[in-house]
């Protein structure tokens, strides 16, 4: 856990929301990793550079609705108001292979409001690595919690898991494109007595339907969550203004004032 810091001025404490990214981070399975090398060194030239190869699903990333969605918005047409406001991180603490319904975004013991910003907590960041257990094993949305958040308008949607559905809703087991981990489906069926494709017969849903309704998601959410589960705050990301890019890796953060005093003004 690192340091809350705090701005001397205004009080304001910030939080770190987003994983280290570089070379070597966590990728999908089926994607390439991240590669990064130094093209202008230090000790050569007096100054360092680097050239990126990279996948943009890797570590803390936001999907613009392009990503799932024919001809919706990019990254770059995204209003910028979606990417900072008010809202609250929800504790919903979860195992191996289990959904989040909306039941359990309804009981989670904080207050989603109209336009609020989302961020759901299940506890998955703590096991962020190139892991089987950590790709094949994390929880995801059901159908029903994707509609809950879509009929809160939420302004924009964030997990700490890799990805926003069930694993075995996406290409990771036996949907189109998979499955990129061979062992999935028979390692979820001897673990819950389930049977993967009646359980997860559709792909990505839960993806779907938020990308659908406009709402960008932020997937792998770090940093220091903890501090905020079940609390309001700020938050702020800041995505690329990539034109047609359906998503980019992301620096997340929180603001909160825990003394109740400052606020940032409208204005008016």
């Amino acid at each position: 856990m690192t340091e809350v810091m705090k701005d001397p001025y205004s009080g304001l404490q910030t939080i770190e929301l987003s994983h280290h990214w570089g070379h070597g981070v966590p990728s999908y399975p089926g994607q390439d990793d991240v590669k990064m090398f130094r093209a202008v060194k230090h000790a050569q030239h007096g100054v360092m550079a680097h050239r990126i190869n990279t996948v943009m699903h890797t570590g803390t990333h936001m999907n613009a609705p392009l990503h799932m969605i024919q001809k919706a918005a990019d990254l770059a047409s995204i209003s910028v108001d979606r990417f900072f406001g008010n809202g609250v991180v929800l504790n919903v603490p979860k195992e191996s292979y289990e959904l989040i319904t909306a039941a359990d975004l309804e009981s989670a013991g904080a207050d989603v409001q109209q336009g609020d910003i989302v961020v759901i907590n299940s506890g998955w960041h703590h096991k962020y690595s190139d892991g089987i257990e950590y790709f094949g094993e994390s929880p995801g949305l059901s159908k029903d919690a994707a509609e809950w958040l879509v009929k809160k308008d939420c302004k924009l949607v964030c997990v700490d898991m890799p990805q926003v559905d069930h694993p075995l809703a996406t290409s990771l087991g036996p949907h189109r494109g998979g499955p990129t981990m061979n062992r999935l489906a028979a390692a979820y069926e001897k673990a819950t007595g389930l049977d993967p494709k009646k359980e997860h017969s559709e792909w990505n849903v839960a993806h779907k339907v938020l990308l659908a309704a406009g709402i960008p998601t932020i997937e792998q959410v770090g940093g220091d969550v903890d501090i905020l589960s079940n609390k309001r705050a700020t938050f702020a990301a800041t995505p690329w203004k990539f034109e047609y890019g359906d998503a980019c890796p992301v620096r997340f953060m929180a603001m909160i004032d825990p003394a109740g005093t400052c606020r940032i003004d409208s204005g008016k």
